[in-house]
């Protein structure tokens, strides 16, 4: 059973930065599509960045393009996402996702291609 647990949100001011962990156990990361996805109070969940098994190809959502980035460690089977340049429309709940199936997704943007989440570590972003 694969099983996703993120880490490292909290309380931020603008433009710091913060870096999120996911530690992947129950397969080998490798095998795995990963991404983070997102949902502030009262929207829907939007995708943030996602990377394939190999690490060399990574998409990013347009909001967070150019600040945040997204990284894997497969010998410690964890993803990271490292926010740079915060900013208050950044908080939000984030969520670690993996396709346990494949390590490279059709469509890495879209939730469907996900079958396992985290339960998801709060980043709150204010002076």
């Amino acid at each position: 059973q694969v099983q996703l647990e993120e880490s490292g949100g909290g309380l931020v001011q603008p433009g710091d930065s913060l870096q999120l962990s996911c530690r992947i156990s129950g397969n080998t990361l490798a095998r795995c599509a990963m991404a983070w996805f997102r949902q502030a109070p009262g929207k829907e969940r939007e995708f943030v960045a996602g990377i394939a098994g190999s690490g060399g190809s990574q998409y990013y959502g347009d909001s967070v393009k150019g600040r945040f980035i997204i990284g894997r460690d497969n010998n410690k089977n964890m993803v990271f996402l490292q926010m740079n340049s915060v900013k208050p429309e950044d908080t939000a709940v984030y969520y670690c996702a993996a396709n346990s199936w494949t390590s490279m997704t059709t469509n890495p943007t879209r939730q469907y291609e996900y079958d396992r989440w985290g339960q998801g570590t709060q980043v709150t972003v204010s002076s």
